[in-house]
């Protein structure tokens, strides 16, 4: 399950990033931001593989998607205020967009497939 294992894996980025702007960085408020809504991604896709109805993957897919897009955000904010230099921003930033598109599509094709 690719969704599954990218999800996992950039989960594991944000941990050693929220790791290292609370100890180099001393950035406690947006540090916590990040991780939360970064690790709520790959937790909402494994609850949907374990959906109670084809609604329930909808929604848990779609909150997934609402959380991958916040911590788009949160990286924007870190990168603009210098928390993430640009090398270290070019680095996570496609793997954010790539489970976005990941995301999306998942969720057009399951209500599509929802509405026949």
């Amino acid at each position: 399950n690719p969704v599954r294992d990218k999800s996992f894996l950039f989960a594991l980025r944000i941990v050693k990033l929220a790791k290292f702007l609370q100890g180099e960085k001393k950035e406690f408020v947006l540090s916590k931001q990040v991780l939360r809504s970064g690790t709520a991604i790959g937790a909402l896709v494994r609850e949907a593989e374990h959906a109670q109805s084809k609604a329930d993957f909808i929604s848990k897919m779609s909150i997934a998607l609402k959380e991958a897009n916040e911590t788009d955000y949160w990286l924007d904010l870190l990168h603009q205020s210098d928390y993430l230099t640009q090398d270290s921003y070019d680095s996570i930033h496609p793997d954010i967009q790539e489970l976005i598109k990941l995301l999306v599509s998942i969720v057009k094709t399951s209500k599509a497939g929802a509405e026949q």
